[in-house]
């Protein structure tokens, strides 16, 4: 039963402070994100699929419906936000003392282990 509530924990932790970002995105837009894509010579389209990695996978996480797929959206969102804005910076503190991609790599493993923990019993679907 506490694996279940842990799992609930999870889950609830990585989409509900996820979903504040892709709030953010919504309602003052992707252009950064675009820049970054096009720097990198990667197509400035993919910049809306944040969107999905941000919003849609962190409500459906929290839900609990089919959590392991939506945290995989949610691990090569973040892999791609790490190789865009912290790659360079990987084996770096930032100026306060912390790893500098700390936050990114935190929704990236704990969405990684939703992935192989699954949803529990307290979700819509468990899986």
């Amino acid at each position: 039963m506490s694996g279940n509530i842990g799992k609930l924990i999870l889950r609830i932790m990585v989409g509900g402070l996820l979903l504040f970002h892709g709030i953010a995105k919504a309602l003052h837009g992707v252009a950064p994100i675009k820049g970054m894509l096009k720097s990198h010579q990667i197509p400035e389209m993919l910049a809306y699929a944040v969107y999905m990695g941000e919003i849609l996978a962190a409500i459906f996480l929290i839900l609990g419906w089919k959590s392991r797929f939506w945290a995989g959206v949610i691990v090569v969102n973040m892999a791609m936000a790490v190789y865009l804005t912290k790659l360079g910076a990987f084996l770096k503190l930032g100026a306060h003392g912390a790893w500098a991609p700390e936050v990114p790599m935190l929704y990236l493993l704990s969405a990684l282990a939703i992935v192989f923990l699954g949803s529990g019993k307290y979700a819509v679907t468990r899986d």
